[in-house]
C-alpha cells in the first residue's frame, strides 16, 4: 500500500514516528511534509498529498497538524476528497465504514504515539460499508462547486 504523508511543523515528529511504524510493516511512504520543527503553512503540505489521492497514485493520504482541523478543512476543499479528523480508532473505522474518507488527519498535538498506530491501522484496514452511505457519498460530493 502507497501512502502520501504532508504534515506541518507540529506534526514533524508524529510523521517521523508514522513512516518508520508503515514502513517496518512494508508500506509505501510518500513524504510530502515539513522535514523540520520550523514554522510553515499547512496547506503548502496539504495539497501535493491530496492531489496524490484524487489522481489515484497512492492509496490514502495522511495528514497532521497541531489539532487537524486546519489539515482537513483545507483538504476538503478539492472534490473527491473525504478527510477525517480523527482521534481514536472508532472514529477512524467509523470514517472509513460511513464516510469513505480517503485522507486521514490528525491532531499531533493531542495523540500520543502508541495511539497513533492503531488509529491508522483501523483507517486502511477498514472497509467503506457503501449501501445507504453511497447515497450521502454522492451528495457530499456534489455540494463541491
Amino acid at each position: 500500500m502507497k501512502i502520501a504523508i504532508g504534515n506541518d511543523h507540529a506534526g514533524f515528529e508524529l510523521k517521523l514516528h508514522l513512516q518508520a511504524f508503515l514502513a517496518e510493516l512494508g508500506f509505501e511512504i510518500v513524504n510530502h511534509g515539513s522535514d523540520t520543527r520550523d514554522s510553515v503553512d499547512y496547506p503548502d503540505f496539504v495539497w501535493p498529498v491530496v492531489e496524490s489521492v484524487e489522481s489515484r497514485t497512492v492509496n490514502f493520504g495522511i495528514l497532521i497538524c497541531g489539532t487537524g482541523q486546519g489539515v482537513g478543512m483545507t483538504a476538503n476543499k478539492i472534490k473527491n476528497i473525504r478527510a477525517a479528523v480523527c482521534w481514536n480508532k472508532d472514529i477512524a473505522s467509523l470514517a472509513r465504514r460511513h464516510n469513505d474518507a480517503n485522507v486521514l488527519c490528525l491532531p499531533a498535538h493531542y495523540l500520543a504515539e502508541r495511539e497513533v498506530n492503531s488509529i491508522v491501522l483501523n483507517f486502511f484496514n477498514t472497509r467503506f460499508d457503501g449501501g445507504r452511505h453511497f447515497n450521502r457519498i454522492v451528495k457530499m460530493t456534489s455540494v463541491i462547486k
